[in-house]
């Protein structure tokens, strides 16, 4: 989620392309880790996507529309992920923080448990107890991107993983080849609806597939470089770009997304 914003506009909602359409992947061994082949989708790693919170950002429901896609808070993806955001929970206030009392009111005010169990970020109001609201003189957006911005940091320190992953998704994968040998298929690609469950199906708008939001200057596997790297490793995104630019420079009709420009 940006940290800088502009007032809503009232945009024209066009449709998304399918979930399901040609794409071309790219495989190879992972440069520090043998045991461990990437799965990368080129297609979405070389579109033109950006987040647009703020920017014509409609929010998955339509009610919600100044949410972006924070009305459902954040999931933490393993003890250590709560643990580093507990710390710069902690370096926030009332300044920069609109719920900052709400969610200090105890230790753990900030956290929720779903159905299931799983440890999340509170839902206040409606949406993403870190979520300042629009109006807010501490920033609009984000309480803990925001930190990141002022404090020199990149969100991905700051944030959930699944925050700061989004628009990406890494899934894993054990395989055995018929040989008895065996490694673990790790695939990095497109967030779309599907990532966030069946619900992800009654969104009544999402972005990755969404050419609004398919309006980035430069393609995703360089304006995403700081999560990448964090994703697969310094030696596997090396690898990564090589095989980007070469799928750009092919101009094969499967280079484009089928949200980007034409």
């Amino acid at each position: 989620m940006p940290a800088s914003v502009v007032p809503r506009r009232t945009l024209a909602r066009v449709p998304e392309t399918d979930l399901v359409v040609p794409r071309v992947y790219v495989e190879f061994l992972d440069p520090d880790d043998e045991t461990q082949l990437f799965r990368c989708d080129l297609t979405w790693l070389t579109s033109r996507y950006r987040c647009i919170f703020g920017q014509g950002c409609a929010g998955i429901y339509a009610d919600r529309p100044d949410d972006g896609c924070c009305t459902l808070g954040a999931h933490f993806a393993d003890k250590g992920d709560e643990k580093r955001t507990r710390k710069f929970v902690r370096m926030l206030d009332r300044h920069t923080w609109q719920l900052h009392d709400v969610g200090t009111a105890t230790r753990d005010a900030w956290i929720e448990t779903d159905e299931d169990g799983e440890r999340k970020t509170a839902v206040h109001d409606g949406a993403c107890i870190f979520l300042n609201r629009p109006g807010f003189e501490g920033g609009y957006g984000c309480a803990l991107h925001h930190l990141a911005t002022r404090t020199g940091r990149h969100p991905l320190e700051t944030k959930p993983d699944v925050c700061w992953q989004l628009p990406l998704r890494r899934t894993f994968r054990e395989v055995e080849l018929p040989d008895g040998t065996e490694y673990t298929e790790v695939t990095i690609g497109e967030y779309d609806r599907r990532g966030w469950g069946p619900g992800g199906h009654d969104f009544d708008w999402y972005c990755s597939g969404n050419t609004e939001a398919h309006v980035a200057a430069e393609p995703l596997y360089v304006t995403s470089a700081a999560e990448l790297v964090e994703l697969m490793g310094q030696g596997a995104y090396d690898e990564l770009v090589g095989h980007c630019e070469a799928h750009l420079a092919s101009r094969s009709l499967l280079a484009l997304h089928p949200a980007d420009p034409r």
